[in-house]
């Protein structure tokens, strides 16, 4: 990771936490934010929501945020502010 990266993820970090997410376990609940996680889409997953966006079923992501219950709520890419938001926007898709 190179050091503007690293400093982009502690500025989106803090932001994070100032929003109310958590990203470590404390004494108000369980992180509810996961870091660059390896995530597995089932086509079960995909027909149980009534969509069938693509075949991919791997991939990566920036940040994961769950709900209370600990289910996927939001995909979160950070691009630099270079790029295109669509860039980012497809990339979650």
């Amino acid at each position: 990771m190179s050091q503007k990266e690293a400093k982009a993820r502690i500025k989106i970090n803090k932001l994070l936490e100032e929003a109310g997410w958590r990203l470590l376990d404390s004494h108000a609940g369980k992180a509810n934010v996961v870091f660059e996680g390896h995530v597995k889409i089932t086509q079960q997953m995909l027909s149980d929501s009534g969509e069938d966006f693509e075949h991919t079923m791997n991939g990566f992501i920036d940040y994961l945020l769950l709900d209370e219950k600990g289910f996927p709520l939001i995909v979160l890419e950070a691009k630099s502010e270079s790029k295109n938001p669509l860039v980012g926007k497809e990339q979650a898709r």
